[in-house]
């Protein structure tokens, strides 16, 4: 692989880095996890405290102690650590969902402590999250949050939803069973949405809008074992498995 030299001008360094990124991908191993782990923190770290548009991927692998050709090798460019950026998120999430799950079985509990854990994991990205997610909307974006590429955080998130569900006293109607954590995924992506352009202090409008929602959801979600809602039920499970299923 042809890594940047200390030389070169930005732009041909990342150009090279993506042509390199595209002959090889990193081998994942306890090692490789490591470094990109490394790596990853480094530039949440960078970002934080000299904003996305401040912060170089030169500066990147100085702060994660690596050459610029290694974090080439991880990263194909600064726009690329926003997957790690929803990793990271995930991890987080989960990590304080740990103690929200083992506190209640109350599904609107559970729901609503996982929707201000990724806030608050967030929230220190909130002043430069508009550039992370107008780079991530882009429908052809490696990048999206429905990409191949981002399917491990999406898989991830996915499966703490199953979590939440699974623990939780709610019965779900049969129909609705196994696709509900992926509704529930796509709910939080919305929250995610408004949470981005929300200019309130410490985004309070966006805790508000997750207080009166996670009500609404937990009615829906109990109402969904009535026979009068089954067909609609059904019919809302079909037509995710279609999406899903849909090419990307």
């Amino acid at each position: 692989m042809s890594s940047p030299t200390a030389g070169a001008a930005p732009d041909q360094a990342s150009s090279d880095a993506n042509s390199g990124a595209a002959a090889a991908q990193p081998q994942r191993t306890p090692k490789s996890e490591r470094t990109r782990e490394q790596i990853v923190a480094a530039a949440l770290q960078l970002f934080r405290e000299q904003g996305y548009q401040g912060t170089t991927m030169r500066a990147v692998a100085a702060s994660a102690g690596v050459s610029v050709g290694n974090a080439y090798y991880y990263f194909s460019s600064k726009e690329e650590l926003i997957q790690g950026f929803y990793d990271q998120m995930v991890t987080d999430q989960a990590a304080t969902c740990v103690q929200v799950f083992a506190g209640s079985r109350d599904f609107a509990e559970r729901l609503r402590g996982a929707l201000l854990a990724w806030l608050a994991a967030a929230e220190p990205y909130h002043e430069f999250a508009g550039r992370f997610f107008a780079t991530a909307a882009q429908p052809d974006n490696p990048l999206s949050p429905f990409s191949r590429a981002s399917s491990p955080a999406r898989d991830a998130s996915i499966a703490l939803y199953r979590e939440l569900i699974d623990g939780a006293s709610v019965q779900v109607g049969a129909e609705l069973s196994a696709t509900l954590p992926e509704l529930l995924w796509l709910y939080q992506l919305g929250i995610v949405l408004y949470w981005v352009h929300d200019s309130s202090p410490g985004t309070k409008r966006t805790r508000v809008l997750v207080d009166h929602t996670v009500p609404m959801i937990t009615r829906l979600v109990r109402l969904s074992r009535l026979p009068v809602i089954r067909p609609l039920s059904r019919q809302t499970a079909e037509l995710v498995t279609m999406l899903r299923g849909a090419p990307t």
